[in-house]
């Protein structure tokens, strides 16, 4: 079997090179198998269970309505009470310049 040699287009060789780039800076982070030797998560699971907790159980509620303004400050709030070494930066910034306005 002959093996054809075309020229990428530059749009194409610099998505390859992209994408490349991004293999090799992330390589390390693709050790699967040695992650789970380590008991490390590798699947989307906590991140779905991390979505589930903060935003289905508190803004999915029976006769519940938002508008977006709400559901940012409660999706904050709430990100910033699962989070505790969060909480405590931002009562510092809050501290530091204020609460704004929310008119």
């Amino acid at each position: 079997m002959r093996a054809f040699k075309r020229k990428l287009s530059e749009s194409v060789r610099g998505d390859v090179l992209s994408a490349i780039r991004y293999f090799e800076d992330h390589l390390p982070l693709m050790k699967y198998s040695e992650h789970v030797e380590d008991n490390l998560l590798i699947g989307s699971g906590v991140t779905e269970a991390a979505c589930k907790t903060l935003l289905r159980q508190r803004l999915c509620g029976s006769g519940m309505r938002w508008k977006d303004t709400g559901i940012q400050v409660v999706l904050s709030l709430r990100a910033l009470v699962q989070t505790p070494s969060r909480w405590g930066q931002f009562w510092e910034k809050v501290e530091q310049y204020g609460v704004g306005s929310y008119a």
